[in-house]
Parts: structure tokens; sequence; C-alpha cells
């Protein structure tokens, strides 16, 4: 039987492994669409995947607050953010610098999360999808900041409508949320400035 009261590990290098995240989740952001590895044999909690757990606990800290599902929240992914970040984990949406969603839950709607406001855009929530891959799924193409002309992702595991959200979440830019895909150590960045051009 699994002990959930037993926090895992983190950093193991925090100085190498937080700057190597840290570049990723960078280029992922800078380079929307194209698959960033952020974590190379992490150990995460049940309930996030290796490039999210990594991902927060080289963004996040102790006046960071995060939104996780309630199971999450209340199980070992939100021990182990409380132990190694110190974060306050936060019931609202609206009231998260980051946040964890699972691609195939029905709610929140991306609408929920905070898209900062004209004279603090920045203090918008960075939302982390979880994803059952990053390939495999429904074919999107991208266009924007960072991308040559175009181009095109498939992640799977995401529920329906979701597009419709992130391309309603573009049309208010410079507000709005930005995203980013995970699925085992691998991410893709969507910022607010990604245009959605197709779905099929």
């Amino acid at each position: 039987m699994q002990d959930d009261t037993h926090i895992g590990t983190g950093f193991s290098d925090p100085v190498f492994q937080s700057q190597t995240a840290f570049r990723a989740l960078l280029g992922a952001l800078s380079e929307p669409g194209l698959i960033q590895d952020v974590a190379n044999g992490f150990a995460a909690p049940a309930g996030l995947e290796p490039a999210t757990a990594i991902g927060l606990l080289t963004l996040a800290d102790y006046e960071t607050p995060i939104w996780l599902p309630a199971d999450l929240r209340a199980g070992p992914a939100g021990a182990w953010l409380r132990f190694h970040c110190g974060a306050t984990l936060v019931d609202s949406p609206a009231e998260a610098a980051f946040a964890v969603l699972n691609g195939t839950s029905t709610a929140p709607a991306l609408s929920a999360f905070s898209p900062g406001s004209d004279q603090f855009p920045d203090r918008s929530t960075s939302v982390i999808v979880q994803c059952a891959s990053l390939a495999g799924g429904e074919a999107v193409t991208l266009t924007g900041p960072g991308i040559a002309g175009r181009c095109a992702i498939a992640p799977k595991g995401l529920r329906p409508g979701f597009w419709a959200e992130v391309a309603a979440n573009a049309a208010h830019y410079p507000l709005g949320i930005d995203l980013i895909l995970s699925h085992g150590e691998t991410i893709i960045g969507l910022p607010r400035s990604t245009q959605i051009l197709e779905a099929r």
C-alpha cells in the first residue's frame, strides 16, 4: 500500500536542474508549438506529470498561489508543493499565479483563471494542462510571435471545445492566460499571443 504521508524528494541538483528547466520553459513560451524536454528522470508526486512538477518547482515559491484540482490539492501532490515550494494552494482559480488542469476535465473553464489587468497584464495565471500525449490527437494549426509562418501540433487527451477556449483567450491579447501543455518529461508552450488558425 502506498504511503500518502511520505513526501518525495525535490531537486537532487537544484542549481543545474532549475536552470535547465527554466531554459526549457522559456524556450517553450518563446517558440510556441515546439516540444521541449524539461525533466530527465525526475520523480514527481502522484497526480503530476514530471514536467509539471519540475516546472512548478522551478517557478513557484512561498509567494506564489497555486490552484490544483481538489483531488490533487488534498493528496500527495498538494503536500509535495507545500513542502518544497512553500506555496499557498488556493481554492479559487482566479486567485492563482499558476494552475494545473487535467486536459480531460470539464471544469474549470480557461476563462475562470485570471487574465491579468490593463495595468498589470503580467499578473495573469499560467496554466499547465496535463495531456495524455503531445502527439496523436486533434491537429491544430498555430501562428503568431515566435512561429515561423505556421506550425501544427496534435496533443491528445483534451476536453471537447478546448481549442475554442484557447482561441477565445488569444482574442483578449495582451490580456489572457499563458498555457503550457505537459506530458511525461516534455512540454509545449502556448502563450496568450498564439493564434489558433484551424482545428481538424
